[in-house]
């Protein structure tokens, strides 16, 4: 896997198009890649970590599909792996694709 892209910035997490209120984020993105240099669809991790700019603690929001909604626009899905915001949310595989 091959690092693509580093984002940081504040931002929106939300859960089934309801917000669930402000964060800060760093995340790296990493793609899966064939030998021809082009990208392979549905192999992919996101992680990193958000941060809360409440004091509320992300405790009822693990392993939950959530999107990242990012400063500048775009959104990703992401997964917390903990009550601390640690990020990790990995493509491929029979519960995260349609390709096997």
């Amino acid at each position: 896997m091959k690092l693509v892209e580093e984002l940081s910035g504040s931002g929106e997490l939300i859960r089934d198009k309801q917000m669930l209120g402000p964060v800060r984020y760093q995340i790296r993105r990493y793609q899966g890649l064939a030998s021809s240099g082009l990208p392979i669809p549905g192999l992919f991790r996101v992680e990193g970590n958000i941060y809360a700019e409440t004091s509320e603690s992300f405790e009822g929001w693990i392993d939950i599909p959530l999107t990242l909604r990012l400063q500048d626009g775009r959104a990703i899905a992401v997964v917390l792996a903990d009550q601390q915001g640690r990020v990790l949310s990995e493509g491929h595989g029979p519960s995260r694709c349609l390709c096997c």
